[in-house]
């Protein structure tokens, strides 16, 4: 299905925890449809240049965020495998003295797409909360924010997990400015991760090698670049004029059981239209009453919900039109 290399997914399997399938009672691997549908992602991102090592941490969100690049290359212009110009490194506050000094080591043996610069390193979350506190701190602060740059993430090594450590780190990274936060981990049970995905801030257990560490930080950077990158086309399509009819459409002429009995009276007829053309009157009713659901449900997504709605329902309006055409072209009874 994959059409790649049994070794190559041994590789991926064994040495960067890409998948970890299931084992059969006679030792089969046994490949979920979520796996095959990693796999496939992944594939498809590391023949468009980005590295296995990048890639294996990242979840699926994460991964359909890198893909998504791609689509936004020709709206701006920069290919979602080149490099963020140099010069502009992605700016780190790592809590964690040992792993300040695993990050540097390991960026020395393999060096991330871009650089990485760590401006501040605290042994525990209390002191990086209190970094507007303190003379010490504050001056650490300074630098950070020299010539008005964000800290990019708060890195956090936690030798283990406990309810309150969500808002510790909220804390912490309110204090230093940090546009996003992460945690490498050693230890931690299923009710103290809970929360940190609804957060939206990224784990991982510690890591075996260094390259496994780079490769997850190199994906987080790709990610928050995707993010923006988003943003920002999310902006500037605000800022287009879009094609939106005047007003609301009429109601529906014909409801989908009307419709239905519609196509069932062209049976002896050659042209397959009218039934195309009430299939498609069916198909935009739906869309226009479901977008209508979306517009009350998603108050963030309202104005685009409520132009879908309205599109659907002009396009509605003009097939209406057009089966009625249809039906007399073909000596039809049109639907009341």
């Amino acid at each position: 299905m994959l059409r790649m290399p049994v070794s190559t997914l041994r590789i991926w399997e064994q040495r960067y925890r890409v998948v970890a399938p299931a084992t059969s009672p006679t030792g089969h691997r046994l490949y979920s449809a979520a796996d095959v549908q990693r796999l496939a992602l992944i594939k498809q991102l590391t023949e468009h240049g980005h590295a296995i090592g990048a890639l294996a941490a990242l979840t699926a969100a994460q991964l359909q965020q890198v893909a998504s690049t791609h689509v936004t290359t020709a709206a701006t212009g920069v290919s979602p495998s080149q490099p963020v110009p140099a010069g502009v490194p992605w700016r780190l506050v790592v809590v964690g003295q040992a792993l300040a000094r695993r990050l540097q080591r390991a960026v020395g043996n393999q060096p991330p797409v871009q650089p990485l610069q760590v401006v501040a390193v605290f042994d525990t979350l209390v002191q990086a909360a209190e970094v507007e506190h303190s003379a010490h701190a504050a001056r650490n602060h300074a630098a950070r924010t020299e010539g008005g740059q964000p800290i990019d993430l708060l890195l956090w090594q936690a030798p283990s997990l406990h309810t309150g450590s969500l808002a510790e780190l909220k804390a912490a990274a309110a204090a230093c400015g940090a546009r996003r936060a992460a945690v490498v981990y050693r230890f931690a049970g299923a009710a103290a991760m809970a929360p940190f995905a609804g957060a939206e801030i990224e784990l991982l257990r510690e890591p075996p090698d260094d390259e496994t560490l780079v490769g997850w930080l190199v994906g987080l950077e790709k990610s928050a670049a995707a993010e923006r990158a988003a943003q920002s086309r999310g902006k500037s399509l605000q800022n287009e004029t879009l094609w939106l009819p005047a007003g609301d459409a009429a109601p529906r002429r014909f409801d989908d059981a009307t419709l239905t009995d519609f196509v069932g009276l062209s049976t002896t007829i050659a042209c397959e239209c009218p039934r195309h053309v009430a299939e498609l009157l069916m198909q935009l009713s739906n869309f226009e009453a479901y977008s209508a659901e979306c517009e009350s449900r998603s108050p963030a997504d309202a104005a685009l919900h409520a132009y879908l709605k309205r599109v659907a329902g002009a396009s509605r309006a003009l097939f209406e039109t057009a089966l009625e055409r249809v039906a007399i072209q073909e000596g039809l009874m049109l639907p009341t």
